[in-house]
């Protein structure tokens, strides 16, 4: 069995075809997120709740099955993801949303959103926390994106074991996080761990 890659060191994580789909072996792994993360997208939908006139964003959107949840209740969905593949696919899925003008994609990751200073209401993101090259940055990206009140869910995988983030792991997430947030929370759900911050 292959070693586990050691988490948040600064280094990309190379050829995963789920951390940065490309061609036609990102096209099956997106097809794959679409399939196995929609129970952990309905799950993180709810635990959410955005409001109609909520401005959300989803970091790491891939297929962009989630950005179709949320722009069916939120005000806007902004969806940023480094993936050329994930954005045509989520553009595809969620046509009639990017049309109306209520899903925005962009190029991007959790520490480059591109977005301006105090945009959001909801910043969300489903199973992309383990594949940040660096959480400090990232934490602090988001945070500024964040509107006074606003709030920042990250899921990940409690299942199967091999995915989980083992305790220290959850620890790391948690400081990061407290480093730019006010109030961090960390709690099990019934498919994801959930870190919840607000500034």
């Amino acid at each position: 069995m292959a070693a586990r890659r050691r988490l948040w060191d600064g280094r990309p994580c190379g050829a995963d075809p789920f951390a940065l789909p490309r061609g036609p072996v990102g096209r099956l792994a997106g097809a794959v997120m679409a399939r196995e993360n929609r129970v952990q997208n309905t799950e993180a939908l709810l635990y959410a709740a955005p409001g109609p006139g909520e401005d959300v964003l989803e970091v790491g959107h891939g297929p962009g099955v989630l950005l179709g949840l949320l722009a069916a209740r939120a005000g806007t969905v902004t969806g940023v993801d480094p993936s050329p593949e994930m954005a045509r696919m989520a553009r595809r899925r969620n046509a009639a949303a990017v049309r109306d003008g209520r899903v925005r994609l962009r190029p991007g990751d959790a520490a480059r959103t591109g977005a301006p200073d105090a945009s959001f209401d909801l910043v969300v993101s489903v199973n992309t926390v383990a594949l940040w090259p660096r959480l400090e940055p990232a934490a602090a990206e988001l945070r500024r994106v964040l509107r006074p009140g606003g709030r920042l869910l990250l899921f990940w995988h409690l299942r199967p074991r091999g995915f989980a983030l083992s305790p220290a792991e959850r620890g790391t997430v948690a400081a990061a996080l407290r480093a730019g947030f006010g109030e961090v929370r960390t709690a099990d759900l019934r498919h994801s761990v959930v870190f919840a911050a607000r500034p």
